[in-house]
C-alpha cells in the first residue's frame, strides 16, 4: 500500500495555484527574477517521516528563515544570558527592516527583524571569531539540521549585497551604541551570506521538526540542540516570527512560523511535526502568499493550531499480528501525526491477512486524520484485503470507503477484540 498523504498535501497546493497575487522581491535583483509560479510543500514528524508535494527538489536561498536557527547557534555558542544582553525577545510589531530598538538599552526587540538577525549572526563563536569562522558556523549547523550539506548560492550573495545599504546602516547603528563589537561591513556580508543558503522545502520541514523533536534531528537522530535552546527559540517564532503580522498569525493559524523573501515559510508544532512550504510571490508584510495560504489550510484540516484544545498526544498504540488479522489499535484524539504513523505502519505491512483497525479507545478524529484513516483501509482493500473496522463509540461516523462501500465490522465474523 501506498500512503496517501503526499496525495493530499498535491491537493492542498492544487486548490491553491490559481492565487496569483504578490510579486517576488523586486529589491533583490536575483530574487526578481525567481520563477514565481513554483509551489511546494512539505512535512516531517517528530518521528522522522517526511511527506512533500509540488517542486519540492527546487532549491531556494534561505534568507530570513534562517534567523531563528542562527539564534539557536548563538545561544549555543555564548550563552542565553549574554545573547539576552544584546537582543530581546519582544514583538516589534513593525517591519522586518525596521531599527527597533528598546529605549535605554539600544538592544534590538527581538532576534527576527534584521537589526536583532544582524547582532545574532555578529554573536556567531565568539567575541573573537572570524567572519569566514561565523559563516561555517552557521553552514554546519544548518548542514546538520537538514541532514544534508548546504551550500551557498554565490549569485543570490553578490545580488543581495549591493543592495545592502540599509543593513550596513543598522549594522554601523548598532556598532555605534556598542551592541555589536564586530566590523560592520564584516558582520553584514557574513549575514548576507547566511541568508544565501540554499534550502529545499524538505531541508525546512526537518531543520524545524529537529526544533519540535526538541533538538534531535528525527532522521539521523543526532542531538543539534538542546531542548532549552529548541525551546528559546520556538517561543520567539511564535512571539515574532511574522513581523508586524505575528499577533493576527498566532491566534488565526497558530503555528510558529518564519519567513523568507525568497518565498519559503517554516512552521513548528512541538511534539508533532515541522512543515516548509515554498512559493515566490509576497504579500504586503513580505511574506510569501501561498505558502501562508498553505499553512492557514493545514492548521484547519489538520488540528495544528498551538492553542487547539484537543492537541493532546496520540499514538499508534499497538500493531499486532493474530492468526488471521493484522491489528491497528488507536486510542485518544486522533490528529494528523497519528494517522500519518498509522499509514506509513500499514504501507509497510507484507501481510496478507486481513486487517483489523480497532478505534475503540478513540474519542476523535480531526477531519484530515478521519480522511487518512479511512484512504488507508481504502487502499487495503484494493491490494485484495479484507478490512474490518472496530469502532463502537462511532467516532469515525458514516465511514465510507470512497465508492459507497464500508468496512466490515467484527460482528461480521463473531471476531472479539
Amino acid at each position: 500500500m501506498k500512503t496517501p498523504i503526499p496525495d493530499y498535501l498535491n491537493e492542498v497546493l492544487d486548490s491553491l495555484r490559481a492565487d496569483t497575487s504578490g510579486n517576488t522581491a523586486q529589491y533583490i535583483p536575483e530574487l526578481a527574477q525567481a520563477n514565481p509560479d513554483l509551489f511546494a510543500l512539505s512535512v516531517t514528524t517528530a518521528t522522522g517521516s517526511t511527506y512533500s508535494a509540488g517542486d519540492h527538489l527546487t532549491e531556494f536561498s534561505i534568507q530570513s528563515i534562517s534567523k531563528p536557527f542562527a539564534y539557536a547557534a548563538a545561544i549555543m555558542d555564548r550563552g542565553l544570558e549574554r545573547v539576552l544582553q544584546s537582543v530581546g525577545v519582544e514583538a516589534s510589531g513593525e517591519a522586518f527592516n525596521e531599527l527597533s530598538l528598546e529605549d535605554g538599552t539600544h538592544r534590538p526587540k527581538n532576534p527576527m527583524i534584521n537589526a536583532g538577525a544582524i547582532t545574532t549572526h555578529g554573536l556567531l563563536v565568539s567575541q573573537t571569531a572570524s567572519a569566514e569562522s561565523r559563516v561555517s558556523r552557521v553552514l554546519e549547523l544548518f548542514s546538520h539540521l537538514a541532514g544534508r550539506e548546504l551550500r551557498i548560492d554565490e549569485k543570490v550573495y553578490a545580488s543581495e549585497i549591493q543592495t545592502a545599504d540599509h543593513n550596513l546602516a543598522t549594522a554601523h547603528m548598532l556598532r555605534s551604541y556598542g551592541i555589536i563589537d564586530a566590523d560592520a561591513h564584516e558582520v553584514v556580508s557574513g549575514y548576507t551570506r547566511q541568508c544565501s543558503i540554499l534550502v529545499t522545502v524538505e531541508d525546512l520541514s526537518l531543520m524545524s521538526a529537529t526544533l519540535a523533536n526538541g533538538g534531535i534531528q528525527p532522521r539521523t537522530r543526532e542531538r543539534v540542540l538542546t531542548e532549552d535552546v529548541a525551546r528559546q527559540v520556538m517561543s520567539v517564532m511564535a512571539v515574532a516570527g511574522m513581523y508586524d503580522g505575528a499577533g493576527d498569525w498566532l491566534t488565526r493559524v497558530g503555528i510558529p512560523a518564519k519567513s523568507g523573501v525568497a518565498g519559503g515559510l517554516v512552521g513548528v508544532l512541538p511534539d508533532q511535526v515541522g512543515i516548509g512550504a515554498f512559493s515566490p510571490r509576497l504579500d504586503a508584510h513580505g511574506n510569501s502568499q501561498r505558502s501562508g495560504r498553505v499553512f492557514e489550510r493545514l492548521s484547519t484540516d489538520m488540528g495544528l493550531h498551538l492553542f487547539a484544545p484537543s492537541s493532546g498526544q496520540l499514538d499508534v498504540v499497538d500493531v499486532r499480528q493474530e492468526a488471521t488479522h493484522e491489528v491497528f489499535t488507536l486510542q485518544g484524539n486522533v490528529q494528523f501525526m497519528a494517522a500519518a504513523e498509522l499509514l506509513d505502519l500499514m504501507a509497510a505491512s507484507t501481510s496478507r491477512t486481513a486487517v483489523l483497525l480497532d478505534i475503540s479507545r478513540v474519542y476523535s478524529f480531526t477531519s484530515v486524520a478521519r480522511r487518512m484513516a479511512l484512504e488507508g483501509l481504502r487502499r487495503l482493500r484494493l491490494d485484495s484485503r479484507r478490512v474490518i473496522l472496530n469502532d463502537p463509540l462511532q467516532v469515525l461516523a458514516n465511514p465510507d470507503l470512497g465508492d459507497g462501500s464500508y468496512p466490515e465490522s467484527p460482528a461480521d465474523e463473531h471476531h472479539e477484540v
